[in-house]
């Protein structure tokens, strides 16, 4: 099994919504992405507190998929993209880490 967790940093404004409300379209699209993308064992979306250190990531992806090939799938899946390209959009920064459990 692979665990795949990828962080982000929300920009405070983006998209013409709050890094809160952008947190949350994140959470909701990520998690659809189940019902989708059969290689997909389980998703968790989290999101950090607000009154957290401002030095947090805002959102954390924990994923888990059978093979790191199962990953490359759900990395190119067309529903991924569009999610993807959203993150992309209202995000500063990112960091992830695959690894075997």
């Amino acid at each position: 099994m692979v665990r795949h967790i990828v962080l982000f940093k929300l920009a405070d404004e983006a998209e013409g919504r709050s890094k809160a409300e952008n947190a949350l379209i994140i959470k909701e699209r990520l998690e659809e992405l189940k019902n989708t993308i059969p290689v997909i064992r389980k998703i968790e979306v989290k999101i950090n507190l607000s009154e957290a250190s401002a030095d947090n990531h805002d959102v954390i992806l924990e994923s888990e998929f059978d093979t790191l090939e199962d990953v490359r799938i759900y990395a190119v899946h067309p529903e991924h993209i569009k999610v993807g390209e959203f993150i992309a959009k209202v995000r500063t920064s990112r960091a992830a880490i695959d690894y075997e459990f």
